[in-house]
């Protein structure tokens, strides 16, 4: 049974779908990483599983009962925004113990502070605990931030962007530490970024959205390696995935000006646009030749930018290797690698 069903999900504002007919799917134990750039609907997705937006149509289903107009009290889910929203003044044991103290709780003077202290020790602050929360840096508020979830024990994590307002060595830290605490929690989490780093290192899968709407969901490696638009392409890969604009002749892919592709597919259409990783784009080997126009150091590889069938095609080679701007080259297309649309 799936912790979280989400049904064609609409929410409007005005005349604009900040949601447009979303779907997701969440099982138990898993994290799902929902990736977008800004004002593609991600917040707004979280709040409305939360019940903190009430949706204009669709459904949602929580550990297998329609939750869809249950208030935000009665769903058992953690939210965490991007910024902190600590209580400046009280003490970090203050501010973990706050959601435990709200009317209705019951909580006994001993079972909250076992879980604050619970909550602490696995986010490295219990020396912190009577610390002033003004005083403290920004990757520990952010622990504090998301100890206040956990000490709630709720059924369901929900992450707005919770590392952006971080440095990128942090994020890059908290984000192996969270992924790792989840997991170990056994508690599922859907993570909303733009970050395609973060969706590639944390989730069991992803779900690309854009303008409201899922482009695609399936595990991070199918997605990268199969983008089933140039649209997800251009979400995932750094460099972007190569597009080229393609006709079929024969049993051949040409580009508008003739420059030979490789080999197209019996059942590929008469004109298609190609999509092709750096990685999988090999500096030798093909049918037509290329001139290199810069070579870019992408730390442990080189990243080749090569004058090709009248646009930039890139190419990933060994940190060793000796191109230099003005080589010339055949870039070859691995075929089982390209993609059709």
């Amino acid at each position: 049974m799936s912790v979280l069903g989400v049904r064609g999900l609409v929410k409007r504002f005005g005349a604009r779908a900040a949601l447009d007919g979303v779907d997701l799917t969440l099982g138990a134990g898993e994290i799902a990483v929902v990736l977008g750039p800004t004002g593609a609907g991600k917040t707004t997705l979280l709040r409305t599983i939360a019940g903190l937006e009430t949706p204009d149509a669709g459904s949602i289903e929580l550990h297998g009962r329609d939750a869809t107009h249950e208030p935000p009290a009665a769903r058992d889910v953690a939210l965490v925004f991007q910024n902190f929203s600590l209580y400046p003044g009280r003490s970090v044991r203050a501010n973990l113990e706050f959601p435990l103290r709200a009317p209705g709780r019951n909580l006994a003077p001993a079972e909250i502070q076992r879980r604050v202290q619970t909550a602490a020790e696995k986010l490295a602050i219990a020396h912190l605990l009577e610390r002033d929360a003004k005083r403290l840096s920004g990757g520990e508020m952010q622990r504090v931030a998301i100890g206040r979830a956990i000490v709630r024990q709720p059924k369901l994590f929900l992450m707005d962007e919770p590392l952006t307002n971080l440095d990128a060595k942090l994020r890059e830290a908290l984000r192996v530490e969270l992924a790792a605490l989840v997991r170990e929690l056994g508690v599922p989490m859907v993570y909303v970024t733009h970050d395609q780093a973060e969706a590639l290192s944390m989730g069991d899968s992803i779900h690309v959205l854009a303008g409201g709407r899922i482009l695609q969901s399936g595990t991070p490696r199918a997605v990268y390696l199969r983008p089933a638009s140039p649209a997800v392409a251009r979400a995932l890969g750094a460099p972007p995935m190569n597009e080229l604009e393609a006709r079929r002749d024969g049993a051949r892919w040409r580009a508008a000006d003739g420059t030979d592709l490789g080999p197209a597919p019996a059942d590929a259409p008469a004109r298609a646009r190609l999509g092709v990783r750096a990685e999988h784009v090999a500096p030798t080997g093909g049918a037509s030749e290329a001139e290199v126009e810069r070579v870019e150091d992408a730390g442990h590889q080189q990243l080749l930018v090569l004058r090709f069938a009248g646009t930039r095609l890139h190419v990933a080679v060994p940190r060793a290797s000796s191109w230099k701007p003005g080589d010339r080259c055949r870039p070859r297309l691995a075929p089982e690698h390209v993609v059709v649309w």
